[in-house]
C-alpha cells in the first residue's frame, strides 16, 4: 500500500531574501526528510504543479527540485503513478573500530611530504633550489600544454625531453643513445619497475650489492625474484664471489658511480668482469646512476653504459636528487635491442607522467640551465660536507665520504636502527648504516649523515644534539635498548 503524502511532517520554509536557490531549499528540505524516515519508501509526492501551487513558486522549481533527489537515487520517476520516494536500505550502525593501515616504507622514511631534517637523506638542498626560475618554466609549460593537441601523448615521455636528456647524457656521462631509448618515468623506483616488467624475470634471482640501497632489495622481493647479496669492497662489487654464489642469476643491480652507501667507485676491472658475466650468461645489469654527475671529489666516472658494447646495460637514472625529488620525473635508457620492449610495457602499462613537468623540463635541459645548477650544487655539498666533517665531535669517527654523505661507525652492538627513530624528535634524522645490509643483526651499526640540507645556522646545534644522542645510546645497555 502506498504511504500518503503527510504535509505536516515536511514543514517547507522558502526564503527568498537567502542566497541560496529556492531549488536548492526544497531540495534540502525533502531530502532530509526521506533520510531521516519521515517520508517512508513508496510515498508519492505532489505532482510539479500541486507542489508548485503549494509553495508559491514555478513549477519548472519544483521539478528541477524531483530531478536533483533523482540523481542522488532518493526518488524515482513511477509514469503517471508519479514520483516516489525510493527504497533504501536501513542505515547501519557505525562501529568505533580504528582501522590502523601501516604507511608504506615505514622502517626507511619517517614521513611524507615533510620539512627535511639536518642529515636527511634522498632530500637536495632546499634553499639552493632555483624556485623562481623553476615557477617560470612551469608557468611557460601550463600554457603550452593547455594550447596542445589533445590526443594521448607519447607513452614514452615527450619527444623534445627523450632528445635534451640524450644530449646531457652524452656530455655528462658519456653514454651514446638515441632518444628512443629512453623511457621516461616517474623516478629510480619506477624506472626499476619498468626495467622488471619489461625483461619479464619473475622467479629468478638477482645479484643486489651488500650493502645495498634497502629498497631496491625489497622491491626485488616484491617482484618475485630472489635477491643475493654479494659483498662489497674497495673496489666495488665483488664479481667473483656473485659468480660463485649465483652464476644463472637474470640480473644484477650495481650502483658503479658512487656504490650506496659506501661510495667506492666499481674498479674498470671489475666493470669489465661484471660485463663479461652477463653476456656470457645472458644476463642484465641495472646500472642505478642514482647521484649521476653529482660526484664530489672530481669528475664522476663514466656510466657503465657507456661501455658495454654488448648492450646489456639497462641505465636508470632520476631528477630527484639532482633537481628535487618533487619533479615526479626519472628516466631509464633501455639498450638498443630492448627499446621496443621497453616503450611496449610503457605503452601499456606505465606511461610517462605529468606532460607539464615534462615540458617545463625540457626548457631547464636547453637552456643550460641544468648543468650550471649541478656545478653550482657540487660547490655548495662540498662546502657542506666539509664543514660537517670539521665541526663533528672528535668521538665520531668518518669510515667513508660516499657520494653526499658521510658514513660514520658505532661500536659493536649498538642499536643504530634505536637511534635513528629517536632522532627526529630531536630535530635531526640520520640513516642507520646496519638496515643497508642484507643481514642487519651481523652488519657493524653506523650512521649515514647527508650534508645536502646542513646549514651554516644549523651546523653546531645538529652536530651536538647527533654526539649527545649517540652519549646517550651508548649508555645504555642493547637488551635494554631491544626491549
Amino acid at each position: 500500500m502506498t504511504a500518503p503524502w503527510p504535509p505536516g511532517l515536511v514543514p517547507f520554509q522558502i526564503d527568498r531574501s537567502h542566497t541560496t536557490p529556492i531549488t536548492a531549499q526544497i531540495t534540502a528540505t525533502l531530502r532530509a526528510a526521506i533520510i531521516e524516515g519521515r517520508l517512508r519508501p513508496g510515498t508519492r509526492l505532489p505532482s510539479w504543479l500541486d507542489m508548485a501551487s503549494q509553495l508559491g513558486v514555478a513549477r519548472g522549481t519544483v521539478k528541477a527540485a524531483y530531478e536533483a533527489l533523482a540523481d542522488e537515487l532518493l526518488v524515482f520517476s513511477a509514469g503517471a503513478a508519479g514520483t516516489r520516494v525510493a527504497e533504501r536500505a536501513a542505515p547501519k550502525p557505525v562501529e568505533a573500530k580504528q582501522i590502523d593501515i601501516p604507511r608504506p616504507l615505514q622502517g626507511l622514511e619517517r614521513g611524507f611530504s615533510l620539512r627535511p631534517l639536518p642529515f636527511q637523506m634522498g632530500v637536495p638542498a632546499q634553499d639552493a633550489f632555483p624556485a623562481k626560475l623553476w615557477a617560470r618554466l612551469r608557468t611557460r609549460a601550463v600554457r603550452a600544454n593547455a594550447m596542445a593537441p589533445v590526443g594521448p601523448p607519447d607513452p614514452r615521455g615527450e619527444p623534445e625531453l627523450r632528445a635534451q636528456i640524450a644530449a646531457q647524457l652524452a656530455i655528462t656521462r658519456g653514454i651514446c643513445c638515441h632518444p628512443d631509448q629512453i623511457i621516461l618515468t616517474s623516478g629510480y623506483k619506477n624506472g626499476l619497475c619498468l626495467a622488471l616488467m619489461a625483461l619479464g624475470v619473475q622467479g629468478r634471482t638477482a645479484w643486489v650489492e651488500d650493502p645495498c640501497y634497502p629498497v631496491a632489495r625489497m622491491g626485488l622481493k616484491i617482484a618475485g625474484l630472489k635477491p643475493i647479496p654479494i659483498p662489497v669492497d674497495a673496489k666495488g662489487l665483488r664479481v667473483d664471489m656473485g659468480v660463485r654464489a649465483a652464476p644463472d642469476a637474470a640480473l644484477a643491480i650495481v650502483t658503479p658511480g658512487q656504490q650506496a652507501p659506501t661510495g667506492v667507485t666499481l674498479s674498470s676491472e671489475r666493470r669489465a668482469a661484471l660485463l663479461a658475466w652477463a653476456e656470457r650468461e645472458d644476463a642484465w645489469i641495472i646500472e642505478d646512476d642514482y647521484l649521476s654527475e653529482l660526484q664530489l671529489g672530481g669528475r664522476a666516472a663514466p656510466a657503465m653504459a657507456a661501455s658495454d658494447p654488448a648492450g646489456r646495460v639497462i641505465h636508470i637514472g632520476t631528477f630527484g636528487k639532482t633537481i628535487s625529488p618533487s619533479l615526479g620525473l626519472g628516466f631509464v635508457v633501455a639498450p638498443l635491442a630492448l627499446a621496443a620492449r621497453f616503450g611496449e610495457v610503457a605503452g601499456y602499462l606505465n606511461p610517462a607522467p605529468n606532460v607539464t613537468t615534462q615540458l617545463a623540463l625540457t626548457d631547464f635541459l636547453a637552456d643550460g640551465h641544468f648543468l650550471r645548477h649541478l656545478r653550482h650544487m657540487k660547490g655548495l655539498y662540498r662546502e657542506r660536507r666539509d664543514a660537517l666533517h670539521a665541526r663533528l665531535d672528535p668521538g665520531i669517527v668518518v669510515d667513508a665520504f660516499a657520494g653526499l654523505s658521510l658514513v660514520v661507525h658505532l661500536p659493536r652492538g649498538y642499536d643504530d636502527v634505536a637511534l635513528a627513530k629517536r632522532a627526529p624528535e630531536y630535530g635531526i634524522a640520520p640513516c642507520p648504516l646496519s638496515v643497508w645490509y642484507a643481514n642487519p643483526a651481523e652488519a657493524q651499526p653506523g650512521l649515514v649523515l647527508c650534508v645536502t640540507n646542513l646549514r651554516a645556522q644549523t651546523l653546531d646545534k645538529a652536530c651536538d644534539t647527533l654526539a649527545t644522542l649517540i652519549d646517550e645510546g651508548a649508555a645504555v645497555p642493547v637488551a635494554a635498548q631491544a626491549a
